[in-house]
């Protein structure tokens, strides 16, 4: 329920291009800049949220977090000139993105492997249902002044922590607490079946964070509104929200690590169809396949992370994936700024579709090794009881 109070009005990053670009007078490139700086920080915040779960907990990290980034969230809205936007948006991306791996790690902590694809569905879902909310939300409410999207978002996210302060306990297993059990984050970053995992996953998420970068972006350049932009990305949580529990039988009876290399392809060729787009039935095309790669891609992706992860350092390997996420919330929007500037929308989109077989052939290639990993931990470690208090 938090997760879902707080994506319902995760209205900021949705519109944020669009306000630098029409509110603010950036250009281009510099607005991808600001959002790559939020990229920045949360590659920051990541990192340290992944220590901080393990060494001082989930929930104390989850809260200190979403009570942050909802006093950035006021911050940034009131933000007048360029440098203090550019520091704004890095903060608020360290604070907001140290919540991630302790709320991934609560879930892995309290579902059997058995059930944490179902489970992970389920959270994607609420995401989505989120997500789909804030789209259309925020397309109309930057009718009465963006300042309103700020402030709207500031408040769910506090609820969301709210939340977590009166239903959640913490869940960190116990054997974390053993510090010499424990490896430190160096022991992340030496797995090296863990980092093919996490590159492929940069790939996909370069092609994927374009949705809030550059698709905006291409459609104001085919003369369409920002309201028509935000029902047109409304589709994706929209699609996800209707059809992701469905597909929670067909994906318990598949093998993440082959999952994974076809929801890359699938993606890549969305956001490629997206050269050819002009309307706003076409563009809606192309998210719906884009989607569907997603929705394919977000439990396995979950489900083989946890099995990826050992026990003792769950948060750590959990911060260690969200990084490749931030690295790329610096990279797609700076990259595609550049080549949008440099090229066209077509070179962009045609790159997406490049980058999508890529990631999809090497995940291929990597299925074996990820599994005897995911075999071999599970065999060597027990499931920890989680701390209740």
């Amino acid at each position: 329920m938090a997760t879902l109070v707080n994506r319902a009005g995760s209205f900021v990053i949705i519109f944020l291009t669009i306000y630098l670009t029409k509110e603010r007078g950036f250009s281009e490139s510099a607005a991808g800049l600001v959002i790559g700086l939020y990229g920045v920080g949360g590659a920051i915040g990541v990192t340290a949220g992944g220590h901080l779960a393990d060494r001082w907990g989930r929930r104390p990290t989850a809260l200190l977090a979403l009570f942050s980034a909802s006093a950035l969230m006021v911050a940034l809205g009131l933000a007048q000139d360029r440098i203090t936007i550019m520091v704004g948006a890095a903060a608020l991306g360290l604070a907001a993105e140290s919540a991630r791996p302790a709320l991934a790690a609560m879930i892995t902590d309290i579902v059997p492997e058995a059930d944490r694809m179902r489970a992970f569905n389920v959270y994607f879902w609420a995401i989505n249902l989120g997500f789909a909310i804030a789209a259309v939300l925020a397309g109309f409410a930057t009718q009465a002044g963006y300042l309103t999207l700020f402030l709207a978002d500031a408040v769910t996210t506090a609820v969301a922590a709210g939340l977590i302060v009166v239903k959640v306990c913490e869940t960190r297993p116990e054997v974390v607490e053993h510090e010499h059990q424990a490896g430190s984050l160096r022991t992340v970053f030496r797995d090296r079946v863990f980092l093919g995992f996490i590159a492929c996953n940069l790939l996909l998420a370069l092609i994927l964070l374009q949705h809030m970068s550059m698709l905006p972006l291409a459609m104001i350049d085919d003369g369409l509104s920002s309201s028509t932009f935000g029902v047109v990305i409304a589709l994706n949580g929209v699609m996800i929200v209707v059809g992701q529990l469905a597909l929670t039988r067909l994906l318990a009876r598949r093998r993440p690590a082959l999952v994974l290399p076809v929801s890359s392809v699938v993606v890549g060729l969305g956001f490629g169809l997206t050269a050819f787009a002009h309307t706003p039935v076409w563009y809606g095309v192309t998210v719906l396949i884009w989607t569907a790669g997603e929705m394919l891609n977000a439990p396995s992706n979950a489900a083989l992370l946890a099995g990826l992860s050992p026990v003792t350092m769950r948060g750590r390997y959990q911060g260690g994936f969200s990084l490749s996420w931030q690295v790329a919330s610096f990279l797609a929007p700076t990259l595609g700024g550049a080549v949008r500037d440099n090229a066209d929308n077509t070179t962009l989109w045609l790159g997406c579709l490049g980058l999508g077989v890529v990631g999809g052939v090497w995940g291929l290639l990597a299925a074996p090794a990820r599994e005897r990993r995911v075999a071999a931990l599970a065999a060597a470690q027990p499931e920890a009881e989680p701390v209740k208090i």
